[in-house]
């Protein structure tokens, strides 16, 4: 649970064992960048963020938290948001990944996050049996939420600067099937092309258009346009079929509900 004002903290604890009791608070921080270490320190199942802090915000401990690093049996925490900001940030959460709670919380509507954040735990415990309609990406819903808290309109990406060979090459963004890093570098893939470029798939996700590139895997960003299918391996893992392309990409766990009921 991350808020800079303690008497908010305290409330939101009570009030989620009211309506919760099974609910354990592992940790609290005051700010973005504690959250974002005791999240990586306590790996929760939820973590509660105000939007709006001092130093990093919630929307980016957001990003920093959606960027982590998982094991193959690992998935992100559910991230449900805390604002006292109601007529813009709310319309972000119409069709996101996450719910959020309205300051000052109300019992009536904790109630309501509470059975929505407890289907989705369920869901991903047990993917294959879950009736509950896949969520947006979360960055999508980062995006917006950006634009809609006071931050500017965002622009995208509309050309990638790679190295081809000896060559540096300028790859229209319309043009790449998906990107996939490694330790060092991104390659970036055409239908033609192949490129690689030093930026991280962490700048990345923050600099395409959300609505065309979705992430897959903390390593892999794919066009939506270019997805051929989706088929599960030996594992039951989810593999997607790119368009124009050989090469099969391996969906991870946190982003297994993108692609559910395939």
């Amino acid at each position: 649970m991350a808020d800079d004002e303690r008497l908010m903290r305290d409330q939101l604890r009570a009030r989620l064992a009211e309506v919760w009791p099974d609910l354990t608070i592992v940790a609290e921080a005051k700010n973005g960048l504690e959250a974002v270490e005791l999240v990586q320190e306590h790996r929760p199942d939820v973590v509660f963020l105000d939007i709006r802090m001092p130093g990093m915000t919630g929307v980016q401990a957001a990003r920093e938290i959606a960027q982590m690093e998982t094991g193959d049996d690992e998935v992100l925490p559910e991230i449900v948001f805390i604002t006292a900001y109601d007529q813009y940030a709310v319309e972000a959460f119409e069709q996101g990944a996450t719910d959020y709670i309205l300051k000052p919380a109300e019992v009536e509507r904790l109630k309501r996050m509470v059975e929505r954040l407890q289907a989705r735990l369920k869901a991903r415990a047990h993917p294959e049996s879950s009736t509950e309609d896949a969520p947006a990406p979360l960055q999508q819903l980062l995006h917006r939420l950006a634009a809609n808290t006071g931050g500017q309109p965002r622009t995208y990406l509309k050309w990638i600067q790679a190295n081809v060979g000896a060559a540096i090459q300028m790859i229209p963004i319309e043009e790449v099937l998906f990107f996939i890093s490694d330790e060092k570098y991104t390659r970036v893939q055409t239908a033609t092309v192949e490129a690689l470029i030093r930026k991280p798939i962490k700048e990345l996700v923050d600099e395409v258009d959300p609505e065309r590139f979705w992430q897959i895997h903390r390593s892999t960003l794919v066009a939506v346009p270019a997805i051929a299918g989706v088929t599960r391996d030996y594992r039951g893992r989810q593999i997607v079929a790119v368009k124009g392309h050989t090469e099969k990409l391996e969906v991870s766990r946190s982003y297994a509900h993108l692609f559910k009921g395939m």
